[in-house]
């Protein structure tokens, strides 16, 4: 393993140069001519694997190296240019990005039964998962590099490595299908967990199915000092088997969970522009604080580019009919509803995005995308960003506690893609 890390380390850009090219170079064939690079798209903007990515390119490319990327969009949408150029900067020719298509660029490697499934959930769920993955994987590439951010997540648990391969870049079975068994499982009680039943079907599938693939990881744990607003890189992890996976989880739980010693009972969260556009993601506002906030409270979205639900056209569709309200609903609609048992990813979801009656959410959309009714009509309440963020100023708020001039009491939190927030009762 080829790292660097520390509660205290801040890798600047040059010692991040020097770690990705010791990883090229005890990675990547003396005579090899072409490379797949797997990073996050906009979504992980933090992660620094755009920096890592151009750093792979720039050297690889300069060597004669045929190097192609394909963003691990998972069910997101494909990245616009102007995302592409926000995360992976300006010099890598715009030809060199592939698009990930999650329901038709797939193949199947194998099946998982569903036995373990069974096992994994405590006989919440017994079916059989395909492994599905990009059929770019298998274009015989003398490296496939997947790079990514170790971070608390809400399906798996500690979100990349394998998740990386078999979500990032997977198909639609074992999206839907992994992502419904974190759903039945319990989210709390995997959410910043290292080892979880999502993690072992990822591992499975990984080492079962996949293992010929030539891959090597490239993990990253990113901290942001709240008093500064910088952000800083913690810790690099390069290497092709599991313990990459924990060294990361280990650090990344010191520094991206905030356990709090008493329940707010307000929470406010900025949603910024450039990374959130769909509950789909700005849900990570619900995800990343249910286990802080007090029952009865409120969490409050300000969410100014918010104009769709789904990044899907069929899983917008699916939020529109269902809403967020609640599992049993939920479970009770995939009981019922073909299309909605046909995607489960989507159902997890509105799941996951429910607060399931502990507290009221209230998303606050910027003018020109989704309406205050349509927001009203899958579960949540609305409000206009404008108004509300004039009480609720992000450009004056600071991450953390804030007593507002009348009085009141909140917690706000900029980003909710950095970390996970918990009373530390509710969490240990």
């Amino acid at each position: 393993m080829i790292s660097r890390f520390g509660e205290d380390v801040s890798i600047t850009t040059a010692e991040l140069r020097e770690l990705v090219f010791q990883t090229l170079e005890a990675t990547f064939p003396k005579l090899g001519k072409k490379i797949l690079i797997l990073p996050p798209d906009h979504t992980r903007l933090n992660s620094q694997a755009g920096a890592i990515t151009a750093m792979v390119y720039e050297k690889l490319t300069a060597d004669g190296v045929q190097v192609d990327i394909l963003p691990t969009l998972g069910t997101h949408n494909a990245m616009t240019e102007a995302q592409l150029r926000m995360m992976y900067g300006e010099t890598i020719p715009l030809d060199a990005f592939k698009v990930h298509d999650w329901r038709g660029g797939i193949v199947r490697k194998g099946e998982v039964p569903g036995e373990m499934l069974a096992e994994l959930s405590g006989g919440k769920v017994d079916y059989s998962v395909g492994v599905e993955v990009s059929k770019m994987l298998f274009d015989g590439y003398d490296l496939i590099l997947s790079v990514g951010q170790i971070v608390p997540h809400e399906v798996v648990g500690m979100a990349n490595y394998t998740k990386n391969i078999v979500v990032g870049a997977g198909g639609a079975d074992i999206i839907n299908k992994s992502h419904f068994l974190g759903a039945v499982c319990n989210m709390e009680t995997i959410l910043g967990r290292a080892d979880t039943p999502v993690r072992k079907l990822f591992n499975y599938a990984v080492d079962t199915y996949l293992s010929d693939l030539p891959i090597t990881y490239i993990l990253t744990v990113v901290e942001q000092d709240y008093d500064s607003g910088e952000m800083h890189l913690r810790g690099f992890y390069a290497g092709d088997d599991e313990s990459v996976y924990h060294e990361a989880c280990d650090l990344a739980q010191k520094v991206n969970i905030t356990l709090l010693d008493r329940e707010p009972s307000k929470v406010v969260v900025y949603l910024d522009p450039h990374e959130f556009q769909s509950t789909w993601l700005g849900n990570k506002s619900v995800y990343r604080t249910r286990m802080a906030i007090a029952d009865g409270g409120e969490l409050v979205v300000l969410a100014p580019a918010l104009k769709e639900f789904g990044e899907d056209p069929t899983i917008d569709k699916l939020i529109r009919r269902f809403g967020y309200k609640g599992t049993p609903a939920t479970l009770k609609a995939v009981e019922e509803d073909e299309e909605l048992r046909g995607n489960l990813s989507a159902a997890a979801h509105l799941i996951h995005g429910s607060s399931e009656g502990r507290f009221s959410i209230t998303y606050c959309p910027g003018k020109g995308g989704l309406t205050l009714d349509e927001i009203r009509s899958v579960g949540f309440n609305a409000a206009p960003y404008d108004e509300v963020a004039a009480r609720y100023n992000p450009d004056e708020l600071k991450d953390g506690w804030n007593t507002l001039p009348d009085g009141e009491e909140i917690f706000y939190i900029s980003n909710p893609a950095l970390g996970l927030w918990a009373y530390r009762s509710k969490f240990e």
